[in-house]
């Protein structure tokens, strides 16, 4: 059975064999499960970084919005310490991780975003040294929907989505699905110069069987966006960008004896970079990028017996660049400079697991293993992965659980910041950078309840060797190196009052770092970082035909040389949905985005968006 959540996405219920409802459901705003209000955003069509700006372990550094180009960070490291995966397989974006949330795919075709730190991050993660977001194939399901809509700054969006279903003649065991999406949007922005065109088309074909699901999927989308100060902080920079996607994906999913399973993916990513730094003189300085990129990822559990399994996870990716460059007229070399511009990683994770049965609901469970990291073009490195968690599961679903870890993980730094030119140009790389390596030791616990959740984690990360971006009076910015050690902790609440739903957090972060140099001026990402965040959502159903959704997140942001106005910063999104009940399936809506026009700069030095009103229809079948 499925619940229609008023933002657009169908939220399963838990059911029992049979199909029918269970007497025991989670919150819509559950710990793992849809983690904000308003899932929709306000100034563009929904992508799979959409749900994550309110996400209380995620702190997502806009330039124009989330969806043009958003810098997605975990736990205080910076955007190319976080990877995305699809199935198995973490798309990477080689130039750099500005572009590794560029997926073209419908979120319908995609699960909740998941967020691994620590040990599973360690396990399943793929160059991506501090958190990966994961998202899974959803299984298609028949039906379809047409949105239109349009708000201030001459915003206008449409977008229409349609599934379908159906047997085999000749076996009750396997069905299969089509499923194809279209959006586009465009607007003239919330700034001056913050005007944007996106459009995109993903495809998908799926074959499910008793145990198995297989997907293939082809996408593309094209994104024109500009603002002022996006790259350089210097708000009289007109920049611009526009970039073209495309991914095509197989994936298969198989479970098999009684709790084990794999999941085989592979991907092909094609992504164009056409960068602007003055838009009313594009010869003054422009770059183009094409990087390609492809892997083959297999990951899983298998179960020897009740008391012992292995975890297992492995990728191969390989990669390409190519990169030109004109300034005042003429050619110049563009992350073409370095010693390479194609490279090859392998990634080999195992994490034994026992569990000891301590009562009839209660488990002791021990995983330690390691992983193995390598480049054709870098130097290997094995790391280890261990934790211990106690857990408690109740006959109606209500569970406690109780976790000590530690893992580390490494990777290896973009073209942009090894593959460029040390003394020239606006961005200055570093060929002396090594291999990445975070360290991370927690300890944390979770109570989930009927009614309410609650979950917390105490980490404390060592980060050797992160590739950073600084300012000093002398040079650009440039590549650096620094040593970072991370004290954070995360409160993460949820609640349900009849036709209220909630969801709350707070996450400390507090940083110690060295340089190794008193060159460095400012820090553009790893010293970018909330010291105090809190956020607050709650979803209100008051009647049947009527659902409010607000989202808020406060901070405190650590002082940057860089940053102009203020370091707090209060961003609330607010959305009204109204379902008609004369007209089934129909859905209007109205909301409002930074409602108090707040202009913090989530990046320093580049300015922060203004507020945006929207206002639309969804017509769902």
């Amino acid at each position: 059975m499925l619940t229609l959540s008023g933002a657009a996405f169908a939220q399963e219920v838990p059911t029992t064999t049979e199909g029918e409802v269970s007497g025991f459901a989670l919150p819509t705003l559950v710990i793992n499960g849809q983690e904000t209000a308003n899932l929709l955003p306000v100034s563009t069509y929904e992508s799979p970084i959409s749900s994550l700006q309110f996400n209380p372990r995620v702190d997502l550094q806009a330039r124009n919005m989330a969806e043009a180009q958003g810098d997605v960070t975990i736990r205080g490291g910076i955007f190319e310490n976080t990877g995305f995966q699809v199935g198995a397989a973490t798309v990477i974006d080689p130039q750099t991780g500005h572009y590794s949330a560029e997926l073209p795919i419908a979120p319908e075709m995609l699960g909740n975003p998941q967020v691994l730190t620590g040990a599973d991050n360690a396990l399943y993660g793929f160059n991506s040294s501090v958190g990966t977001i994961k998202y899974d194939w959803s299984q298609i399901r028949d039906g379809g929907s047409a949105t239109i809509g349009g708000g201030d700054n001459n915003l206008n969006f449409q977008r229409i989505h349609q599934a379908l279903t159906g047997g085999f003649a000749n076996t009750t065991d396997w069905t299969w699905g089509v499923e194809a999406e279209y959006s586009r949007s465009e607007s003239d922005g919330t700034i001056q110069y913050g005007d944007h065109d996106f459009d995109r088309t993903t495809g998908r074909v799926q074959l499910l069987g008793p145990n198995s699901q297989t997907d293939f999927f082809a996408g593309y989308q094209e994104k024109f966006f500009g603002w002022p100060a996006m790259y350089t902080a210097n708000p009289d920079n007109h920049e611009t960008e526009s970039l073209k996607t495309r991914l095509f994906s197989i994936n298969h999913q198989q479970n098999y004896g009684s709790d084990s399973h794999w999941e085989l993916s592979t991907y092909y990513r094609r992504h164009s970079d056409y960068y602007v730094y003055l838009r009313e003189n594009p010869s003054a300085y422009n770059a183009t990028h094409e990087t390609k990129s492809g892997a083959l990822a297999f990951a899983g559990k298998h179960e020897i017996n009740e008391a012992f399994a292995i975890n297992h996870s492995a990728q191969f990716t390989a990669d390409s660049i190519d990169s030109t460059a004109i300034w005042g007229g003429g050619p110049t070399g563009a992350l073409e400079q370095g010693d390479f511009t194609s490279r090859s990683y392998y990634k080999i994770s195992i994490l034994p697991e026992y569990r000891l049965q301590l009562a009839e609901n209660e488990t002791l469970s021990l995983r330690a293993g390691a992983t193995y990291d390598d480049t054709n073009r870098d130097d290997s490195d094995v790391s280890p992965i261990s934790d211990i968690t106690w857990e408690r599961t109740h006959a109606n679903g209500q569970s406690e659980k109780v976790y000590l870890s530690y893992a580390q993980a490494t990777q290896v730094a973009g073209y942009t910041a090894i593959g460029g030119s040390e003394t020239g140009g606006l961005f200055r790389s570093n060929y002396d950078l090594d291999r990445e390596t975070s360290q991370n030791l927690e300890f944390g616990f979770t109570l989930d309840r009927t009614e309410w959740s609650f979950q917390s984690a105490i980490f404390y990360r060592w980060d050797d060797d992160l590739v950073d971006w600084t300012y000093s009076d002398i040079t650009p910015r440039q590549a650096n190196a620094v040593d970072i050690e991370t004290f954070g902790i995360e409160l993460i609440g949820t609640r349900r009052w009849g036709n209220i739903e909630g969801i709350a957090s707070y996450a400390y972060l507090h940083k110690d770092e060295d340089y190794g140099s008193d060159d460095v001026d400012a820090s553009f990402y790893a010293l970018n970082f909330p010291d105090h965040r809190a956020t607050l959502g709650a979803i209100w159903r008051p009647i049947e035909m009527l659902e409010f959704r607000i989202d808020n997140e406060w901070r405190s942001q650590e002082d940057n040389d860089l940053r102009n106005g203020s370091d707090n910063a209060f961003f609330t999104t607010v959305g009204l949905s109204i379902f008609p009940p004369q007209v089934d399936g129909l859905e209007l809506f109205a909301a409002v985005d930074n409602a108090w026009d707040d202009d913090f700069e989530e990046v320093p030095g580049t300015p922060g968006r203004g507020d945006q009103v929207s206002v639309g229809a969804t017509y769902r079948w």
